[in-house]
């Protein structure tokens, strides 16, 4: 199965779900993230059906969608949808930051290390970095929602999705200079 459909299948689908229901409902989260929750479920179970597998970044996020969107309905309160992407970055930053304790090198090498073949101080230098940007992510994150929410929530849902996202695919381009510098022939 083809990975970009995959990905697009597990990330853009339910976001898709999500604006569909937030912006024709006056801007309403407790009407748009039950359809978001049910459609990040769907996403993994299709994912499940062509891949007999569900990686890990994509479960992690959906047990994290259903749990906080969940609370966020159950208490009426949305600061629990607002912290979700702190969490989550949080999560990742520290797995890259103890993982290598557990494994005894980079955890990055342990996900990508069969289709990117760096030396080992390449794989240091870019778990590294993705550690150091994911705890920007979650304080970022937090600067925004804590700035803006509840008063102008629609600037944290647009800088969610229109900025979290183009601002990881510009690091992710920015890391390609580290790959080529740092890259072994298998």
């Amino acid at each position: 199965m083809n990975k970009s459909f995959v990905k697009f299948v597990t990330d853009f689908g339910p976001l898709l779900v999500f604006f569909f229901f937030y912006y024709n409902n006056d801007k309403n989260l407790k009407i748009a993230i039950p359809p978001f929750i049910i459609a990040t479920l769907i996403a993994l179970i299709i994912v499940w059906l062509l891949e007999k597998k569900i990686p890990m970044v994509p479960l992690i996020s959906g047990i994290l969608i259903s749990l906080f969107g969940g609370l966020t309905i159950y208490y009426d309160n949305p600061v629990f949808i607002y912290i979700k992407p702190t969490i989550i970055n949080i999560l990742f930053g520290f797995a890259l930051l103890f993982g290598k304790y557990f494994t005894k090198e980079p955890i990055l090498k342990k996900i990508m290390g069969k289709t990117i073949f760096l030396s080992n101080i390449g794989w240091e230098l870019l778990n590294k970095r993705w550690m150091l940007f994911f705890f920007a992510l979650a304080l970022t994150n937090e600067l925004v929602w804590r700035t803006y929410c509840p008063e102008k929530e629609y600037i944290w849902i647009n800088f969610k999705v229109w900025g979290m996202l183009p601002i990881t695919f510009i690091f992710t381009a920015f890391q390609i200079s580290l790959i080529n510098k740092y890259k072994i022939n298998e």
